[in-house]
């Protein structure tokens, strides 16, 4: 059993930054790969970003790229979500997840675990 537990969302302006952060808990966790999803009223939950579990692999969504890095530290337990240059459009409820032997990055249900998610808001 792994626990996930967002922090860092909140309101900025757009152009600003944000740093999401998610701390795991539970047996091996350093062995899965751990990511961000995001869903915002009225839409389906959307890929953001994933890494592997040994942080060497990582991947994004086209509408995050160039904008966003996703890093882990595994002595920590900690996933990290740097996001820069935010749009109003980023709105939305960041969750963390956690998933072993993911293939398929975008498809949520390749994930076995999730946080509660953690709210960020960009104000034009």
């Amino acid at each position: 059993q792994v626990q996930l537990e967002e922090s860092g969302g909140g309101l900025v302006q757009a152009g600003g930054s944000l740093r999401l952060s998610c701390r795991a808990s539970g047996r091996a966790v350093s062995t899965y790969a751990m990511g961000w999803f995001r869903q915002s009223p009225g839409k389906e939950r959307e890929f953001v970003a994933t890494v592997s579990w040994s942080g060497g692999n990582t991947y994004y969504a086209d509408s995050v790229k160039g904008r966003c890095t996703i890093s882990r530290d595994n002595a920590k337990n900690t996933v990290y979500l740097q996001m820069n240059s935010l749009k109003p459009e980023d709105t939305a409820v960041y969750y963390c997840n956690a998933g072993r032997g993911v293939v398929a990055a975008e498809d949520p249900s390749e994930y076995d675990y999730w946080g509660q998610g953690t709210q960020v808001t960009v104000s034009s």
